[in-house]
C-alpha cells in the first residue's frame, strides 16, 4: 500500500491518513515506543535531488548527523561517497564495505591515532587548517593528500562551524607554502558555511574567495590546486519552508562554473540527506495539570531523540494521532527527572490519554546521533523501512 506524506508544519496540522496511522500503530505494537522510523526511500530521494541540483559535484555523505549502517548501505548503492571525521566513522564504513577511495577525512584537528586508523583503512585525503596540524603529516608525507580549510563566518546558520575551524586566505597561503617545503601534497581547499544555511550566497562568496586563493597559489609558483570541497549546510524544511534545493543551488553552480575545468568539486551533505527521512513516535506515559496547562510526559525527550532542541536549534514539526475535540493549553515533556527536559510549551492539543502517540517529522539529523541513556531511559529504537528498492512501501513521500 502507498503511504502519504505527513506534511505537517505545526502541532495543530491536519490529521494523519489512515494508512499512516495503521503503519505507525502496527510499528508500536511490534516494537514498542519510543521509535524512530527511518525511510530509506527518502534517503534516496534526498540524495538524488541534491545530485541533480549540483551536477558534476561529488557528494560525500557526512556521517555525523545520522551514522546508521542502513543509511550507509542505501547511499553506497546510490553511488555516494562518504565524509569521515573520526575513527568510529572509519570503522562503520569499513564494516559496510565502502571502498576507501570513496572517502575523505575532514576533521581539521586529529590525533595521530586518528590519522593512522584512516590510513590503515585506505582513506588518504585529510583536512588541515593550521601549521600545528600540518606538522602531524610530516611522517606521512608520501601517503597523504591534504585540503586546507578556510573560515567563512555565518551568524545566520544553525551552527557557525567557521567559529571553531578554518583559517584566513592569508593563513591558507602560508600553510600551502610550508607544505611545499615539507614535501606534503596539498590537494585543494575546503570550507563549510554552517549548518542549515538558508542563504546560498554564503557559498558563492566562499567559492569566489577560494578561487582567488587558487589563483594566488599559481602566482606564487606553487603546484596548482585540483580540488574544492564546498562542505555541507544545505537546508531542509522544519516548521518553516526553505528554498527548493534546485533553486538554492543555482547561484552555487554559477559560481562553480567560473572555476577552472581542472578543479574537482566535492560537497559534504549530511542534514539534507537524512533529516527528512526519519519520523519519531513517542507515547504519553503520564500527565498532570500545572498552572492551567496539561503536562504530557512522553517516553522520549531532550535527552533522547529530541536532543536537537538543545544541540541543534531545530524545531520539529509535531502532530498527535488523536485529532478533534476541544484544544487545550498543553506542554510536551520528556521522561527524565530533569526540569530542562521539555519538548514544547504553550501549545494547543486535544485532550490526550496515557498511551496516545505524538509524532515528530524531519527527525533524522542530530537526534538519535546525539541521544543519551540519561536517567536510564533507553533511547528510541530505529526501525528501517524500504531498505530494499523492490516492492518498497513508503511512509513519508
Amino acid at each position: 500500500m502507498a503511504h502519504s506524506a505527513f506534511g505537517f508544519q505545526s502541532i495543530s496540522s491536519p490529521a494523519l491518513s489512515n494508512d499512516d496511522i495503521a503503519l505507525i500503530e502496527s510499528s508500536v505494537e511490534q516494537f514498542g515506543a519510543p521509535l524512530l522510523l527511518l525511510d530509506c526511500d527518502i534517503i534516496r530521494q534526498q540524495y538524488r535531488a541534491l545530485k541533480n541540483a549540483l551536477p558534476g559535484v561529488t557528494l560525500h555523505y557526512a556521517l555525523k548527523p545520522l551514522p546508521h549502517p542502513v543509511v550507509v548501505r542505501t547511499l553506497l548503492a546510490e553511488g555516494a561517497s562518504f565524509d569521515l571525521a573520526t575513527s568510529g566513522e572509519v570503522d562503520l564504513v569499513a564494516q559496510e564495505s565502502v571502498p576507501a577511495e570513496l572517502t575523505i577525512h575532514t576533521h581539521p584537528i586529529k590525533r595521530d591515532a586518528d590519522i593512522r586508523d584512516a590510513l590503515a583503512y585506505g582513506c588518504n585525503v585529510f583536512v588541515v587548517d593550521n601549521l600545528n596540524e600540518l606538522a602531524k603529516f610530516k611522517v606521512y608525507s608520501e601517503e597523504v593528500e591534504l585540503l586546507v580549510r578556510l573560515s567563512f563566518r555565518n551568524s545566520e546558520a544553525f551552527a557557525d562551524l567557521s567559529k571553531k575551524f578554518g583559517c584566513s586566505p592569508e593563513q591558507a597561503l602560508t600553510i600551502i607554502e610550508t607544505a611545499q617545503a615539507w614535501n606534503i601534497r596539498i590537494k585543494g581547499l575546503s570550507f563549510h558555511v554552517g549548518s542549515q544555511t538558508t542563504n546560498p550566497h554564503k557559498y558563492v562568496e566562499a567559492i569566489h574567495t577560494c578561487h582567488r586563493v587558487m589563483q594566488q597559489v599559481v602566482e606564487m609558483g606553487l603546484p596548482a590546486l585540483s580540488t574544492l570541497d564546498i562542505g555541507g549546510g544545505f537546508p531542509v524544511n522544519y516548521t518553516q519552508q526553505v528554498m527548493p534545493i534546485d533553486e538554492f543551488c543555482a547561484p552555487i553552480n554559477q559560481a562553480l562554473n567560473a572555476l577552472p575545468d581542472t578543479v574537482h568539486v566535492l560537497a559534504e551533505p549530511g542534514r539534507f540527506i537524512c533529516a527528512p527521512a526519519v519520523t519519531s513516535v513517542a507515547s504519553v506515559m503520564g500527565q498532570a495539570e500545572r498552572e492551567g496547562q496539561i503536562w504530557y510526559y512522553l517516553d522520549d525527550g531532550i535527552y533522547g531523540s529530541f536532543s536537537g532542541l538543545m544541540f541543534d536549534d531545530a524545531k520539529y514539526p509535531l502532530v498527535t494521532i488523536k485529532q478533534g475535540g476541544e484544544l487545550l493549553p498543553s506542554v510536551l515533556s520528556g521522561p527524565t527527572c530533569d526540569s530542562v527536559d521539555v519538548i514544547a510549551e504553550n501549545i494547543m492539543l486535544p485532550k490526550l490519554e496515557n498511551g496516545d502517540l505524538v509524532i515528530g517529522r524531519t527527525m533524522g539529523a542530530y537526534t538519535s546521533a546525539t541521544a543519551t541513556d540519561f536517567n536510564f531511559f533507553k533511547r528510541a529504537q530505529t526501525i528501517a523501512l524500504n531498505e530494499q528498492v523492490e516492492n518498497s512501501e513508503r511512509l513519508i513521500g
